[in-house]
């Protein structure tokens, strides 16, 4: 599959780009982007909840009242879940919700991604741009110029670019990777993949 490569200006430069059949043109693989997704939003859970157990609450282990002749049940401590404050049964403990996933797996998961994308006809290419400096108003101005102003993005830089970050970090609905950070949460939960050209090459070498 072969795109055309605009500028930042979203004029065409005369240029096309080949996205790799293996990359782009899989038989996407649902449930391989299903346990990626998982895996990202179980490492966003700190996991640092904790209810009191019965060990561990301050109350009196006096008897309360007789064991027998009072015509109800047997209770020997104000500790016991039955009794409001007393401690919760089987309550959260602090752990880590992540799991492993096979390098494989993961690199299936966003191939599948990316090939629905580019199916869907959800993927644009840039050429190569920077920001002399940050301006929220300049990245407005850039999505007006490619017609994505609106729309759900993920803009893909082959390297860290801090003036542009800084100008989009404000703005709703928009979003901004290295190729070294990408996963499938943020691929599939953009609308419009706007993807640099140098991205495309590292993509296709790394994930091909």
């Amino acid at each position: 599959m072969e795109l055309n490569v605009i500028n930042y200006k979203g004029q065409p430069t005369g240029r096309t780009i080949t996205l790799s059949a293996n990359v782009f043109g899989i038989t996407p693989n649902e449930h391989a982007v299903y346990l990626d997704v998982k895996q990202y939003l179980a490492q966003q859970r700190q996991g640092t909840h904790k209810s009191k157990e019965r060990a561990e609450i301050n109350r009196t282990t006096k008897k309360l009242k007789k064991q027998k002749g009072t015509g109800g049940a047997r209770a020997g401590s104000m500790k016991s879940p039955l009794f409001v404050g007393g401690g919760r049964v089987f309550g959260p403990r602090p752990r880590s919700y992540d799991f492993k996933l096979n390098k494989k797996l993961k690199q299936l998961a966003r191939r599948s991604v990316l090939s629905s994308k580019a199916l869907e006809s959800k993927i644009t290419v840039l050429e190569d741009f920077n920001f002399d400096k940050p301006g929220t108003k300049q990245y407005i101005n850039f999505l007006n110029d490619v017609q994505m102003n609106g729309k759900k993005t993920l803009l893909v830089l082959a390297y860290n670019s801090p003036n542009v970050v800084l100008s989009a970090r404000n703005l709703p609905k928009t979003g901004i990777a290295t190729v070294d950070s990408l996963n499938s949460y943020n691929l599939i939960n953009a609308d419009h993949l706007l993807i640099s050209e140098k991205s495309i090459e590292i993509i296709n070498s790394l994930l091909g």
